[in-house]
């Protein structure tokens, strides 16, 4: 067979033989092992790379065909196992050179848009893949540079060409689109100068979507193109690392790779491509990003370049000069060589060109600040410089031209020579389309130079002749030249700017105020943020500075200049307003008392004249009249209404400084308080002067004090112009602020004398004089009378909103001036103006419907205006009422608390929708009814409880049936006269015999459709909000019956749902607050009417009727088992009331213990208890849940009764009795439920579905109650006897059916508690019943052995979650608790071998971590019972063993990450559970070092979020315990202990790294949750700092060794900031010292940092501020 096969090299070589014979030789003779060829698989290579060589050349002739399986036969050679195992032996196997050339040839035919390839491309990359993929075969392009260049340039212009094919068949996308796409993505904030994602996923250009389907021809050619591109890149930079010479490397990357390598990862990052493309991964795409971003930056920025750098940019002096040639082709220019080629056309679409270019560059700024912005020493300030020269030609190459000197001659030389060079881009920068990209990558440019420091003013101006401020001072010039207030990175440059040096920018700080603040018109979401965060940075620099009324001096007189103020956007936005309160509170006050007066200048100076000039010059044309007069006149109107405009302007930045500033005190020195004073007079000299300003008829218009409300809503009133009104507006909020800021210092400082005080006596004064210098009392009468300004309750044509608004502020304030004279308010007049002043306040709330949803108020008084009026006003009231509440009058209080019940009631969903930081009417009225002043308010609280009853009783009467019931209409008739006394609108007694009436016959008075049932739940839960005990008795006893006859009387019935649970929830929502109700101390008033007894007997008979109607249908549902508790409660809050009060006890405990164990309850149920056995079959649905409910109200009643034994004998005696009847009653009822189960009937039963758990629940009850009532039998027991218990038999075998149960089967979490709270209380039960010694203690023995055999099975078991081991720990503690209070040394001793098998490390390595950690969990709940002394002197003795133990498997379980949740965690719980339980006990500390070293075992790396989170919280808590309860041992443990924690703080460093996109969300909750723990550790080391002193300066190393090496999110790096500054607060100066010295370079500096902020930050608030101190 051999020499049959040895011929296949002569046949392949035969021209004889056809090319379809040969292909297929060839691939017989490749898979045969009985071809025998010397070196066969070098030839078959060989051969299939001459055949498609010489075809390629034209020298042979074959089909198609023969082609494309020439291709795959070789594509196959290369990706064959066997190939690649010879490979891996050593044989050597290689490629041909021209076979290199060929691949690049096919590739450039691919790589051609529009061409059409003989062979599919998909072969052609897997053949270049398969080649790629081993390093014998790859050599073919590895060995030579140049080839590895030309594949690399091919590939990425393949790529290219595939992601912009799809576009390209269509229409190019106009530049202007493009541009404003760019423009509407742009991110708000400044990006991170530090971060390394900046360019490659900023926030406008999102990553590529991964989820979207493709076709999948293409997606397999895509992604098998980018999957071989990315290993061409692999290749390549192993390739470019080993050139031994960088000129060559930086000449062909420029010349070809930049430009394809550039537009590739634009394309990648933007997603600029059709949807087809979309499936590419991000990891895929972020590899390739992160391999060009390595090869541009190796190749374009080595170190061996610096030296052409330095030539190239820094200019020419002294010695550098002439260091500048270097050989004879003349020195390399690589700025020169680089710029060129982005700025050249061709290389991609012209609409995406000047994008490329503009993120290229800042791209290249990134890249050469980490290669050369790092020097040491001296040549640091050089780098630096270097930095900027590059940055000063990068600007350029965006073409934006600057103007100014702020280049030397030399390089504006350059800079010419280069830029005549360069090819223009069509993108001109003076298009608008062009703008956004220019200024990204501006702002990116300057964030990039400030966050690497490369601007030292001091060096700049000392050695540098300013270069760098000019420079930047010119780029500021270019931006204000050429205004872009529309695009919010106009703003970010700016702030940019100023954050380098407030110089830049001062000479042009009015421009700047201008531009980017007062005149910015575009109101766009995006740019306002912008400008907000831009004048925030001004206001904070400016106060740093020290300069702030400077700043404010700018600003007024920017705010004076001639403009059209209605087209100047609101002077102070909400984040402004925020930000200049906080700058102020940094600011000297006599700085803010000068910033006040420069305004009140401004207003005299410049607002004044225009206003008075412009009123002399309106009445002297209504004197002289002319043709002429209606454009003068309308000249004269737009100049009042700028002037007024500007007036309020000034007026609100007036209110804003004054409210912002520090209060005048006695520690004020006497110079600060006469400006002030000085400050107060000028003030009121310009509110006098502006009133004076107004129109006559505004001034004076008498009011009569009687009959005022009507002649507001008949006069015809006169309509204010623009200008009237704004200055209105203005005088009164300058006056408003103006009584505040005089009341505050009148109060607090001593020194300080009102201008009020000297003119008290004067009461004559004129109209235009009232408002400011009469009596406190004149000025109220004044306000409320209209003398001054028409005193309107709401706002009219007449009166604005914000003038109603502020003349309420304005009365409030004279209230309080009032209030504070101890003298005044005690007169009867006062408090008859009081009155009359709270009235005008609070007088006419009321709620408008406004198809958009509520009203939004953001707080400001600024923004006032119709539509957020009534939210303003609501505030005004609701925040004042303390105040206001003594002097308001029925009417008004019953107004408030309509408006309160009805925002509450019907406030719509869209409300929840409006940003955080505003208010609306409902969630004013919400925080009013959960704050605690509404208790102190007894009349508002008592009319919110009588408007409540009035909206419950408006839904009653729509809904009764008036031939059932007749107390409705009766309450009707009552409440015709209007009186606002709830007690009057009940007719109570009516409503008791309803009560009693519908309890005994089940009917319903009230039947409540859907919407009714909605709107009395949404009244109830107003209701449940008031506090039970701030309520009168008459109003607690109508809203008391009110709801009960709504528990007894009403039905919910469902049109859309018949079979809904609608009656459950609503009666489950009145018995929740009834309960408290019951809970309250005026319940008194009810129990006068009705008693107890009565009201459990009318509530559980409701219940029961309707349960008997079918009305109950789901009885395993949420709502059903809510009801059922419900119940419970409300029963066991009655019975509580009835034993507390001590009155008539035996007779309301009587009857309902009667109404429970008779068989006269509602027809139907009397077949449902005891009888249930026997009956017939009754309606399912209906039995079922009469016997829960009877069986849950009776369960109720007697473990109440139970809890309260022992308060007194005669008590104890009478519940007793009632205890053991109700039990008689209970026992046969039970078992008629569980018969069923036990005997196995398969009769149709109630009992089937009803809840086991609650079964169960209910006999534990049982016997709680029966062995209460054995305990004092057990007492008195002297004659031996032996106690039982009445119902032993049901116990028994409710017991042996738990215990089958326990731990067979999944079972719901509820039932498990439940079967544990039994057999505790089963098993004390059997102590105390137990018989015969002998026999009774082995009984005893085997129950108890029974019992823990099943808990230890039942914390094994393979269904249950930590979360639910957790969840059982408190009921098996119990259990445990019971088994040994009382136990015998052999029980103990079997307790204590079962924990040590359990503890038992082979398992664990076995993998039944279960097994051990049912030990485990039983140990650590067993340290946590109370022992008897012996069997706790037993248990310590061998708790080192167990510590021991539990640490070799914590180590254990610590080399398996994924036991970490399930058994590592709760292991370490356990351990720290000893510790705590141990203190004092552990007489040998090496226990305690050893738990140290088994936290050093548990995983915190690679871990998700929750499970971090567990470990992280696991290992603290043990740290906590060991520094709280072991203090003595830290002394010699210190450094085991650090070295657990260093391990936690250097893993939250890690996890709370800045990751970009993913830094929000639950997952970084965590670590911020985890960096508060570290905080929280930090300060406890400080506190015990005798153990950690002389290791403190080793912590900080650590922290900041750290710290070097991650970007920390914000949230995460302020807590281990403040944590760390704690630490360093034990540092002595030596350490401080050492740790200059001693740390390396970058540690070094990060600790710089560091010390400074805690210099500067912490240690200043730590010490105070004593440079500040006077």
């Amino acid at each position: 067979m051999a020499a049959i096969y040895s011929g296949i090299h002569l046949k392949l070589k035969s021209p004889q033989t056809p090319w379809e014979d040969k292909l297929k030789l060839a691939r017989f003779a490749w898979i045969s092992s009985q071809c025998l060829l010397p070196n066969k698989e070098q030839v078959l290579v060989d051969w299939c790379t001459h055949a498609l060589t010489g075809w390629y050349n034209q020298k042979v002739e074959f089909s198609q065909n023969v082609l494309e399986g020439l291709w795959c036969y070789l594509d196959d050679l290369l990706h064959s196992r066997k190939l690649h195992s010879l490979l891996k032996q050593g044989k050597t196997v290689s490629l041909r050179l021209n076979m290199a050339q060929l691949l690049l040839e096919r590739l450039q035919e691919c790589s051609r848009v529009g061409s059409k390839s003989l062979v599919c491309a998909a072969t052609i990359l897997s053949v270049c893949q398969g080649i790629l993929s081993s390093p014998v075969l790859s050599s073919v392009f590895i060995t030579k540079y140049e080839l590895m260049v030309d594949l690399l340039a091919k590939l990425c212009s393949m790529a290219c060409c595939e992601l912009q094919q799809p576009l390209l068949t269509e229409s190019i996308m106009p530049e202007s689109d493009t541009c404003q796409d760019e423009a509407m993505s742009e991110p708000l904030q400044t990006p991170r100068a530090n971060s390394k994602d900046t360019l490659d996923s900023p926030a406008d250009q999102p990553e590529l979507d991964t989820n979207k389907p493709a076709s999948k021809p293409n997606e397999n050619h895509s992604s098998n193109l980018f999957e071989v591109l990315l290993q061409v890149l692999s290749c390549y930079l192993a390739v470019q690392r080993q050139q031994a010479n960088p000129n060559r490397v930086f000449t062909l990357v420029t010349n070809q790779l930049i430009q394809p390598l550039v537009l590739l990862r634009h394309l990648l990052t933007s997603g600029e491509f059709a949807p087809s493309h979309t499936h590419l991964r991000q990891p895929l795409c972020r590899d390739i990003r992160v391999k060009i971003d390595s090869i541009l930056q190796s190749a374009l920025f080595p170190s061996e370049h610096l030296t052409s750098y330095k030539e190239e940019l820094l200019p020419s002096k002294g010695e550098t000069g002439k260091r500048g040639p270097g050989g004879a082709k003349g020195p390399l220019k690589p700025i020169s060589a680089i710029i060129p080629k982005l700025s050249a056309q061709g290389y991609c679409e012209p609409h995406l060109h000047y994008s490329v270019k503009s993120n290229t560059l800042s791209l290249l700024f990134k890249f050469f600040l980490e290669s050369y912005g790092k020097g040491r020493g001296e040549n640091e300030e050089e780098q630096k410089m270097l930095c900027f020269y590059f940055l000063m030609r990068l600007v350029p190459a965006l073409d934006l031209c600057l103007d100014g000197d702020s280049v030397s001659p030399a390089k504006a030389k350059q800079s010419v020579s280069e830029s005549t060079g360069q090819t223009s881009s069509p993108d001109s920068p003076h298009s608008p389309e062009s703008w956004s990209l220019a200024l990204l990558s501006v702002e990116f440019l300057l964030s990039q130079a400030l966050s690497a420091d490369i601007y030292n003013v001091a060096a700049d101006r000392i050695r540098h002749k300013q270069v760098q401020l000019n420079f930047y001072r010119a780029l500021g010039q270019m931006l204000f030249n050429q205004a872009q207030p529309s695009i919010p990175a106009w703003y970010r440059c700016l702030k940019v700017l100023l954050s380098l040096n407030h110089m830049i920018l001062e000479p042009d700080l009015d421009q700047l105020l201008s531009s980017a603040w007062v005149n910015s018109e575009c109101m766009e979401a995006r740019v306002q943020r912008a400008r907000q965060l831009m004048v925030c940075s001004l206001l904070q620099t400016y106060t740093k500075l020290r300069q702030i009324p400077r700043l404010f001096s700018e600003l007024l007189s920017v705010i004076c200049q001639p403009a059209l103020e209605e087209l100047r956007p609101p002077l102070l936005s909400e984040a402004v307003s925020v930000s200049l309160g906080t700058c102020l509170l940094d600011t000297p006050p006599s700085q803010c008392l000068e910033i006040c007066s420069s305004v009140l200048e401004s207003i005299r100076t410049y607002i004044l004249p225009e206003l008075v000039k412009d009123e002399k010059e309106a009445e002297k044309m209504d004197i002289d009249g002319g043709g002429d007069d209606k454009k003068s006149k309308l000249n004269v109107d737009q100049e009042r209404q700028d002037a007024s405009l500007k007036l309020f302007s000034l007026s609100q930045l007036l209110h804003a400084v004054l409210f912002s500033l520090k209060t005048l005190d006695n520690a004020s020195p006497l110079p600060l308080v006469r400006q002030g004073q000085a400050l107060m007079e000028e003030m009121q000299q310009v509110v006098k002067e502006l009133l004076q300003v107004l129109p006559r008829e505004k001034r004076i218009k008498k009011t009569p004090r009687k009959g005022k409300k009507k002649m507001d809503h008949k006069e015809p009133e006169r309509t204010t112009v623009l200008w009237e009104q704004k200055t209105q507006e203005a005088t009164l909020l300058l006056r408003y602020a103006w009584v505040e800021v005089d009341t505050l210092f009148d109060i607090h400082c001593g020194k300080y004398i009102s201008p009020d005080s000297d003119q008290e006596a004067a009461v004559h004064e004129t109209g235009e004089e009232a408002l400011s210098n009469a009596p406190v009392q004149t000025r109220i009468e004044s306000l409320l009378s209209g003398d001054i300004l028409p005193a309107h309750l709401y706002p009219s044509p007449s009166c604005s909103p914000m003038s109603c608004l502020l003349l309420k502020l304005l009365t409030l304030q004279q209230m309080k001036r009032v209030m504070l004279d101890c003298n005044l308010p005690c007169e009867s007049s006062t408090t008859a103006l009081l009155n009359r002043a709270a009235h005008f306040i609070s007088a006419e709330l009321k709620l408008e419907e406004t198809p958009g949803g509520e009203q939004v108020w953001d707080g400001q008084i600024s923004s006032v205006n119709s539509s957020s009026y009534v939210v303003a006003h609501w505030h005004l009231v609701a925040s004042n009422l303390p105040l206001l509440a003594p002097y308001l009058s029925g009417d008004d209080a019953g107004c408030i608390a309509n408006v309160l019940v009805r925002s509450l009631s019907e406030q719509s969903d869209g409300g929840m929708d409006c940003p955080t930081s505003c208010l609306t009417i409902s969630l004013i009225s919400s925080q009013l009814l959960q704050s605690l002043i509404l208790p102190e308010l007894p009349s508002l609280l008592s009319a919110i409880v009588c408007s409540l009853a009035q909206r419950i009783y408006g839904v009653l009467l729509v809904a009764h049936a008036p031939k059932v019931c007749a107390t409705l209409p009766k309450i009707q008739e009552d409440g015709s006269d209007a009186s606002p006394s709830s007690a009057k609108l009940v007719e109570k007694e009516t409503i008791v015999e309803d009560i009693l009436a519908s309890s005994k016959t089940g009917d319903v008075f009230v039947s409540l459709t859907d919407s009714q049932t909605k709107e009395l739940v949404n009244l109830i839960q107003i209701l449940t909000q008031l506090n039970p005990d701030a309520m009168n008795s008459e109003d607690l006893a109508s809203v008391f019956l009110l709801l009960f006859m709504m528990l007894t009387s009403a039905s919910c019935q469902s049109d859309d749902r018949p079979d809904s649970e609608a009656d459950a929830v609503f009666q489950a929502k009145l018995l929740r607050i009834l309960t408290p109700l019951v809970e309250s101390r005026h319940l008194k008033s009810v129990l006068k009417l009705i008693h107890a007894g009565s009201l459990l007997q009318a509530a559980v008979s409701s219940l029961l009727w309707h349960s008997n109607s079918g009305r109950y249908r789901a009885t395993n549902s949420p709502d059903w088992m809510d009801l059922i508790k419900a119940v419970q409660d409300f029963i066991r809050a009655l019975v509580q009331l009835i034993i507390f009060r001590n009155s008539s006890v035996q007779l309301n405990l009587n009857q309902f213990v009667a109404f429970l164990t008779s068989e006269e309850k509602p027809s139907g149920h009397n077949v449902a208890l005891s009888s249930a056995a026997v009956s017939g079959k009754p309606d399912p649905g209906a039995s079922i849940s009469s016997v829960h409910l009877e069986l849950a109200s009776l369960s109720s009643f007697v473990q109440e009764m139970t809890s309260n034994l022992g308060r007194s004998k005669l008590m104890d005696q009478t519940l007793t009795q009632m205890v053991t009847k109700v039990n008689a009653t209970l026992g046969p009822a039970v078992e008629s439920v569980i018969r069923p189960q036990t005997a196995g009937e398969a009769a149709v039963q109630p009992v089937v579905v009803l809840d086991q758990a609650f079964v169960v629940e209910v006999v534990t009850v049982m016997l709680h109650c029966e062995l209460s009532s054995l305990s004092v039998e057990e007492q008195n027991k002297q004659d031996g006897t032996t106690l039982t218990l009445s119902h032993m038999t049901l116990y028994q075998s409710l017991c042996q059916q738990i215990l089958r149960e326990l731990t067979s089967d999944l079972r719901p979490m509820e039932s498990l508690v439940s079967y544990l709270h039994f057999l505790s209380l089963f098993y004390k039960a059997a102590e105390m019943t137990r018989g015969d010694e002998e026999k009774g203690e082995k009984e005893l023995d085997e129950l108890y052995a029974q019992i823990l055999q099943n808990v230890q099975g039942l914390l094994k078991a393979p269904w249950l979650s930590p979360k639910d081991i957790c969840e059982l720990e408190p009921a098996v503690q119990e259990l445990l608790r019971h088994l040994v209070e009382k136990s015998t040394a052999a029980q103990f001793k079997l307790l204590l071998l079962m924990i040590r098998e359990g503890l038992n490390t082979g398992e664990l390595r076995a993998g039944n971590y279960r097994e051990v950690l049912s030990a485990v969990t039983i140990t650590k709940l067993l340290f946590c019972c109370q022992l008897p002394e012996p069997c706790n002197k037993a248990l310590w003795h061998i708790a080192p063993e167990i510590i021991s133990a539990m640490v070799f498997l914590v180590r254990a379980s610590g080399l398996d990450s994924s036991l970490t949740l399930p058994f590592t965690v709760p292991t370490v719980t356990s351990m720290t559970s000893l510790l705590r339980q141990g203190e004092g006990l552990f007489t040998n500390p090496h226990h305690v070092v050893l738990v140290l070293g088994a936290l050093q075992s548990v995983p915190l790396d690679h871990l998700s979020p929750p499970v971090y989170q567990s470990a992280f919280l696991a290992v603290h808590e043990a740290l906590f315990a060991i520094i709280q309860c072991h203090t003595q041992v830290l002394s010699n443990a210190a450094p085991s202990f650090l070295n657990v924690f260093y391990r936690l703080v250097a893993s939250i460093m890690q996890e709370g790294r800045q990751r970009g996109d993913s830094d929000t969300g639950s997952d970084c909750d965590v670590y911020h949750k985890c960096s508060r723990l570290t905080q929280r550790m930090f300060s406890h080391i400080a506190a015990t700092a005798e153990s950690f002193t002389t290791l403190s300066a080793f912590m900080v190393a650590q922290y900041v060794t750290e710290l070097q090496k991650v970007t920390l999110r914000p949230d995460v790096k302020l807590h281990l900031t403040e944590g760390i500054y704690q630490i360093m607060d034990l540092c002595m100066e030596q350490d401080i010292k050492f740790l200059m010295a001693g740390l390396q370079m970058g540690v070094r500096e990060v600790f710089n940092e560091l010390y400074g902020s805690y210099t500067h930050y912490h240690k200043a608030e730590r010490q105070g501020e004593e440079k500040y101190t006077v």
